[in-house]
């Protein structure tokens, strides 16, 4: 029997429906809301600051082809100039976070500073999806700047823990942590404070077993 044109167009919109409809079970992946920089400044510790930080992060997701987010650079700073301190865990949001496949890696702010949380060197990829060097390879590369504490605040020290507050590439040092959470220093499994690195020049990060690199997070 020959179907009528609007019988025909039933049918093919109930076709369409079920060729469209997601397969049960199969979650859209999530898109990118974490990663460690895939490359430093090239100038060490300076940054151009928090907001040259930030920039960063934003120019590297945007290459990567993640645009129209609040991209913030996982940093703490130290009071200057009568501002106050500027704590990581503050600038970076409630979550939750997904790598560059899609993985969840912490659910909030209080997951991310847990120890259970699903950063390592599986999971903190950089923007292009990339696994970063860790420690065993070559060159090693898992010191990740941060200049905070575990609970992601300002490590309040007698020294200068931020690199005059990522401007710096020849005064201080910097707190680091271990992407990999595998090494040496005070807290080697601390994904963001592990121990200072050597100074804050490009060859005194990659003496200690960094590039420079940093962690990105959308708000």
């Amino acid at each position: 029997m020959r179907l009528t044109l609007p019988a025909s167009l039933a049918s093919l919109a109930v076709v369409a429906v079920v060729v469209s409809a997601p397969s049960p079970g199969v979650t859209p992946q999530q898109t990118m809301s974490f990663f460690i920089t895939s490359v430093g400044s090239g100038d060490g510790a300076k940054l151009g600051g928090l907001d040259g930080a930030d920039r960063y992060c934003a120019t590297l997701a945007g290459a990567a082809g993640v645009a129209g987010k609040e991209w913030r650079a996982y940093l703490s700073a130290a009071p200057l100039n009568g501002q106050p301190a500027v704590h990581a865990r503050d600038r970076i949001g409630n979550g939750p976070w997904y790598n560059a496949k899609g993985v969840l890696v912490a659910r909030d702010i209080a997951h991310l500073h847990a120890s259970d949380n699903a950063l390592g060197k599986e999971n903190s990829l950089n923007e292009k999806g990339a696994v970063v060097n860790g420690r065993g390879d070559t060159p090693n590369q898992h010191d990740i700047l941060t200049g905070s504490l575990p609970d992601g605040t300002l490590a309040v020290d007698t020294t200068d823990t931020t690199c005059g507050n990522w401007t710096s590439n020849s005064t201080g040092a910097a707190l680091v942590g271990h992407h990999d959470k595998q090494g040496g220093g005070a807290r080697p499994t601390s994904w963001n404070s592990a121990h200072p690195s050597r100074g804050c020049s490009q060859p005194n990060l990659v003496a200690t077993g960094g590039n420079g690199l940093f962690y990105c997070f959308t708000r």
